[in-house]
Parts: C-alpha cells; structure tokens; sequence
C-alpha cells in the first residue's frame, strides 16, 4: 500500500470516533498522575506483586490516542501523547523493563505452570509479558504519527529484553502466560511489528521464536492444529481474545516471510470462528456452560444468551485488517462493517466514556468498571476504522472497503491530489453517491465493495449504467478516465431479513442390539431480524418481559416484516407481526433501549414449537 488516505467519517462511524476523542482519550490519560500511568512509577512497580492486568492500559491508550491525534491533529492530545511516552520512556530500566511488577514477577523470571489449572496459568500470575506487547505497538504507533527517536529505541529495548529472555534465559514463552501461553504469545504481533518498523532481523527472529515455543506446546499447539483445521474452540482453551490477537500476529509473519503455512493456518481458523462462532452482529461469542465467560463454545452450540467480550472485537477486527491488506478479498471488509454497526458500537455509549465489557444478543446492557480491558479495546477498535474504510494500491487504485457517508484524500501518482465523498444515510439506506474529484483527470480502477446481502444491486456512473459486474460479496470494479464532477450512483436494496437459529441438544446411547440411538432432547428455535447491514431488536417486550414466543403466519415474509414508514434520521424501525399478539417494534441492536446502562436488547424471538417459517434464512 501506498500512504493511507486522509479520511473523515461522518454519520454514526464518524459521531463514534468524535465521541471517542472528546471521551475516553481526552480524559482517561492526561499525565503521569493518571491512575492508569501511576502504577508505572518505580518504587510502586518494585512492591506490586498483585497480578493484574492494569499496564495493558498505557499501550492500549498510546495506541488509539496516536492514532486520534495523527488524525484530528489536536494539540492537547498530542501534547499528552508526547508528556505520558515521555514518561515511561524515562521510567524504562537499562536492561529494557518497563513494567509495573516486582522483580519477583516480572517475565524474565521462570514462572511454570500451577498444576491443577484448567487454563494453564502460571504459578506466579502476571501479566507481564501482556502489557510490554501493548507497551511495543502504542511507542510504536506514537513514533509513526509523531515520529520521536526516544519512542522506537524504547520499543526496541523491549524487544531486545523479550529476545534475550527466551534465548539465553532459557524461558519459554507458554511459562508467561495463562490459556497455556496465549496470552503471552501475542508477542507475535508486536514483535512483527517491531521488524517492520526498523527492519532489525533479530525482531522477526523473535516472532517465529514464538511461535515455534507455542507449536511446541502440547496444550496450545497453535500453527499444528490450526493447519489441521480444528475448530478454534480446540485451540489451547479457545479464549477468543488471546486466540484472535495470536493470528494477526500469524497473518503479520507471513505478510514478512510469505510463508503459505502461515496464511494456510491463519485461513482455517478465520472461516471456524466465521462460521461457528460470531453472532450475527458480527462479535466473537461462547462462555455458555464454560469457566470462563470468554471462550468459544464447541462448534454448533448456539445460544442467544452467549456473551461477547468487547476485547475480542478488537482483535477480530484486527485480523480482519490483516487479511484484507494480504488479499484484498471483500469478505473481510464486510466482516470489519458488520461487526463495527453492531456489536462495536453496540457496546459503547454515546458519551465515548463508557463501554459494556460483555454485550448480549438478548441480555442487559450493563457498562463496565474503571479498570476493565475492554474500556481500552473498544477505544482502541473505533480508531482503527479510518485507515480501514479506503485503500490505494501502489498504483494508484482505489477500494472503498467500508461504505457510509464521510471524505478521503488521497496523493495519487497520476491525478496528484484526489477526493472522494460518500453522500449517503447508510447504513439506514441504501442510497449511496460518490463524488470523484481529481485534482487532473487520470485513469486508474475504483473498486466498490457490494455487501453480501445487496441482492439486485444497480450502479450508474454519471447516469448510466455501469456495464460491470455488481456481484453481492465482492468489488465492483470501474475503471476509467476520472474528471472532476464524476459520480457513481449505488443503491443497495435493503428489505429485511429473517435468521434462523436452533439451540439443541442430542443424547447418544445404545439399544439394545448394540446399534447407536441418537434423541433429540432439547430443540428451541429463534428468529433473528436484520435490514442491510444492521441487526435490529427489541426492548422488553411489552415493557418488561425478557422473552416472547412467536407465530409466524404463512404469508410472504414482507408481510409480516415491514419497515416503519417514520424515520427519526437514524433509521427506520420494523414492525414484525405475528399471530395472536401486537407487532413487535424493533429497533437497530446498537441503540435499542437508548443506549444507557441498563437497557435490555432482545435479538433472537423464539419460535412456537411448529418449526421454522419457510422465509427465514
């Protein structure tokens, strides 16, 4: 790729990110005095021997705020940034350290598994080795924007402290970390990135280092049992965070290497938690009958109670990032869009403040304490759109990957300065015009990407049709001549749609004969609704109740799912009619029930035992 483009979102991406700024980034780290950089001090690192998580902030923080600043250019933030990397670039011992643990726990000490541990935690819990991989790519992502020697070399000291505490300190990294290792194999990706930001060998040796360690690790086994394709629940104890964040860190190292093993085993489990283990807004979801809420479930459990932790948006997202810069497929834009319109900003409040750390497709809402992870990965997950929604090749393509109104500036090799506008309400509707403006006409190929769901998409550009392919689930391609006052007319037909899903449960046995019995002893189905790339819901039903059984009638689905003909500017609501009881009002999942602490969201409708309409998908 070329520079990134320079690019504004508007509309409910673009209101997300304004809030994101003026919220969490501008107040939760200011200075030194935040509580979140406090624990960095060295004489309240030397005494802390509590094993929590609470450094990842900084590097989380450094991160989104980073890329805030790059892209807002607010002096106070960047004035922050600058003071608080200041900071911990002067609070760094010699050796690299720049932690917050005592010296009897920090990661170069061995630390072996406590046996008995479903997880495979280590002896001495810390999460050391977790918070220098966050510390890596915030220095990293500040120097990038704001380019400051101190920031890399600081960078650089960790990754040469990680280096040599897995060579010649004999440890290995599965000893660093619980869910056997994983969560302190995600050094993968910071050291990947350590070696694509100063082209330094050893970085990259480290990254394969890693992984070899964590292939070597029966309990964990990662490139072994990803290119047997295992479900990813069977990866070490499928935690969808840690699992997520280990594979942008695979797709990085064969993004450096090209090694095909690593895309091979990157692939296999990217379609197993498509597949098996998202909800249909698009987040990574299991703990049903788990000990930890945050694992994947076995491959064909459903339930519309599963949790989604708000972390592992963060690392889907990213991995979706990585695999869209390797290939430029479609599918993992798409992926990145649906997951941002729902469960993203499903979790996050209005104010860019707060954030559920667990949302539910049918559950309450319920907005997280101070100190809790996934305050900083969802403030870390709304920043990584911009760079995400437009790309240009080294030639000067151009691909819309994520669709909604908003501006982007490119520097193109042959139209110099170039513009694009998306006027358009999506994702409320499907009407979209781009305006093209180069700053010279040249020729080069504008790629669209159409949704999956768009079925009987039109493009016309400047008024006629485009004579091109408009296939659901790829790009449209238009390749031309480009002058300034060009527009490509998209519409996006957005009827609704209605989801299936069954939580069952089969008993096996043996008769008599000895012949295998299977019985079903558990089947519910649900009806789930979505409209273009929206999920929608509904509050408590009637105002209180946390469930509803529905008849559906026989009629055509668009009798009985209608889009409300008011629209209050963010969207219309559908009314889904069933028999025997009022419709039901049901709003986009995002903001239903007002997006306060609290609310209810009721996605999935069970269905009366007759069995599925024949219209639901």
């Amino acid at each position: 790729m070329t520079d990134l483009p320079r690019v504004q979102l508007h509309g409910l991406l673009g209101d997300a990110l304004a809030a994101n700024h003026s919220g969490r980034l501008s107040h939760f780290i200011v200075d030194e005095a935040s509580p979140a950089i406090e624990i960095f001090d060295p004489a309240r690192a030397a005494s802390n021997d509590k094993g929590d998580w609470y450094g990842e902030h900084a590097g989380k923080w450094l991160y989104a705020a980073a890329k805030s600043a790059g892209r807002t250019r607010d002096p106070q933030l960047i004035g922050h940034l600058h003071r608080v990397a200041g900071y911990l670039v002067g609070v760094q011992e010699a050796d690299g350290y720049l932690g917050t643990y005592a010296p009897s726990h920090r990661f170069m000490r061995k630390q072996p598994p406590k046996p008995g541990t479903w997880d495979g935690a280590p002896s001495v819990r810390t999460w050391d080795i977790w918070t220098h991989s966050y510390l890596i790519l915030g220095l990293l992502e500040v120097n990038k924007h704001f380019p400051t020697p101190a920031y890399l070399r600081a960078a650089s000291k960790i990754g040469n402290l990680c280096w040599r505490t897995l060579t010649e300190g004999g440890i290995d990294i599965c000893e660093l970390g619980n869910h056997h290792g994983m969560s302190a194999t995600v050094l993968m990706d910071a050291a990947a990135e350590l070696y694509f930001a100063t082209d330094t060998p050893r970085y990259l040796e480290l990254a394969q280092l890693v992984l070899r360690q964590a292939d070597a690790n029966p309990d964990l086994a990662l490139l072994e049992r990803a290119l047997a394709g295992v479900d990813a629940s069977e990866i070490a104890t499928g935690k969808a965070y840690q699992l997520a964040w280990n594979l942008v860190g695979l797709a990085k190292l064969h993004k450096a290497t090209g090694d095909e093993s690593y895309r091979v085993a990157v692939d296999n489990l990217w379609r197993s938690i498509r597949t098996q283990h998202l909800t249909l807004g698009g987040g990574p979801w299991g703990g049903v009958a788990h000990r930890s809420r945050e694992v994947f479930n076995p491959a064909g459990v459903f339930s519309p109670h599963g949790y989604v932790e708000t972390c592992s948006l963060l690392a889907w997202i990213q991995l979706n990032r990585e695999l869209l810069a390797i290939s430029g497929e479609a599918r993992y834009a798409e992926e990145i869009e649906r997951t941002a319109y729902n469960d993203l900003l499903g979790a996050m409040a209005p104010d860019g403040e707060d954030w559920c750390y667990y949302s539910f497709a049918n559950g309450r809402r319920v907005h997280t304490t101070y100190w809790r992870c996934c305050k900083s990965s969802g403030a870390m997950a709304i920043e990584e759109l911009p760079a995400i929604a437009y790309t240009q090749s080294a030639d000067g393509d151009i691909s819309v990957n994520l669709l909604g109104p908003g501006d982007a500036e490119f520097d193109h090799p042959r139209a110099g300065g170039l513009r694009l506008r998306q006027v358009t309400r999506y994702p409320f509707d499907g009407g979209i015009v781009l305006q093209v403006a180069p700053e010279r006409s040249a020729r080069f190929a504008l790629s669209i990407r159409i949704p999956q769901w768009a079925e009987g998409a039109t493009i016309l550009v400047n008024g006629r049709a485009h004579s091109g392919s408009a296939m659901p689930g790829g790009y449209a391609v238009i390749e031309r001549e480009w002058l300034t006052g060009d527009e490509i007319h998209l519409d996006l037909p957005m009827p609704p749609v209605a989801h299936g899903q069954v939580q069952q449960n089969t008993q096996e046995s043996f008769a008599p004969d000895g012949s295998p019995v299977r019985q079903q002893v558990m089947h519910y189905e649900y009806i789930a609704v979505t409209r273009g790339p929206l999920v929608y819901a509904s509050g408590l039903v009637d105002g209180y109740r946390t469930g509803e059984t529905l008849r559906l009638s026989d009629a055509p689905v668009e009798q009985w799912l209608q889009v409300a003909q008011q629209d209050n500017g963010e969207g219309p609501a559908i009314h889904l009619h069933s028999d025997g009881r009022t419709p039901l009002l049901l709003e986009p999942y995002y903001r239903t029930g007002g997006r306060v602490d609290g609310a209810w969201r009721l996605t999935w409708m069970s269905l009366a035992p007759a069995g599925f309409h024949e219209a639901v998908e």
